[in-house]
């Protein structure tokens, strides 16, 4: 009985760090969604200022650790957690407060999926056949570009942008520098939208959570997915000569 057990405890204690995670994002799903959402943060604003002002660096430090727990645990209200950046501490620091704490919630469940799966998957995909191992060799040709593109493009969902490179097996660091660098021009956007949240307030609308899809903000973006693309068209090309 004994010899039979142990092999067991492993696998389930590697795996615990995502049981909790998706325990707690189905709790959170349905208990936080009435929550945290721009009404409260609007019924909110005066206590949440006078706190700020009264304790500011309380302030900074619980927002930064609210902002990564929403982020390693899936919680609903990430767009909401930028957006009261920027009320409280305006653009800046307000977009450094967001990006640090996605970051660090980015980087949680990244290694909650490494831990559990990412290993072993990748290991799997390495001895695999066609298409899956044509993806993985794509992305380990080109890890920066691809972590990059991942989530400078507004398309990608954040939580994507978080699991799949835990799941081919990206260094840490690598991944640590592409997520802080990468989510900066959306959070910079966002974050300047919850620093006008004042006035929206006082005149009774809701932000305008499209606007990074504008032309003067969209484009701009493009350009650095493009500038993140260079490369694997580069070896792209070269490749194709080389034949």
């Amino acid at each position: 009985m004994s010899d039979t057990s142990h092999p067991r405890k492993p696998g389930l204690i590697r795996h615990l760090p995502l049981i909790c995670i998706a325990l707690v994002a189905a709790i959170g799903a349905f208990t936080l969604r009435d929550y945290l959402n721009f009404q409260t943060l609007a019924d909110n604003r005066e206590a949440l200022l006078a706190f700020r002002d009264s304790n500011y660096v309380a302030t900074a430090v619980v927002f930064v650790l609210a902002y990564m727990a929403v982020v390693a645990f899936s919680l609903p209200g990430a767009s909401i957690m930028t957006l009261t950046g920027g009320f409280l501490f305006a653009t800046f620091p307000g977009a450094l407060f967001n990006v640090i704490g996605a970051t660090l919630g980015a980087v949680g469940i990244f290694l909650a999926a490494r831990w559990g799966l990412g290993a072993r998957l990748a290991a799997k995909m390495d001895t695999s056949q066609g298409a899956i191992k044509k993806i993985k060799e794509g992305i380990d040709e080109n890890q920066w570009s691809m972590l990059f593109l991942m989530r400078l493009v507004p398309a990608v969902p954040f939580f994507v942008a978080n699991l799949v490179p835990a799941l081919v097996g990206v260094p840490l660091g690598r991944y640590v520098i592409s997520t802080f660098l990468g989510i900066i021009p959306g959070a910079v956007v966002y974050t300047s939208v919850g620093a006008g949240l004042g006035e929206v307030f006082d005149r009774g609308e809701t932000p305008d959570l499209g606007i990074i899809f504008e032309p003067a903000i969209l484009l701009p973006i493009l350009g650095l997915c493009a500038l993140a693309a260079l490369p694997i068209v580069l070896k792209a090309v070269r490749g194709k000569k080389g034949l």
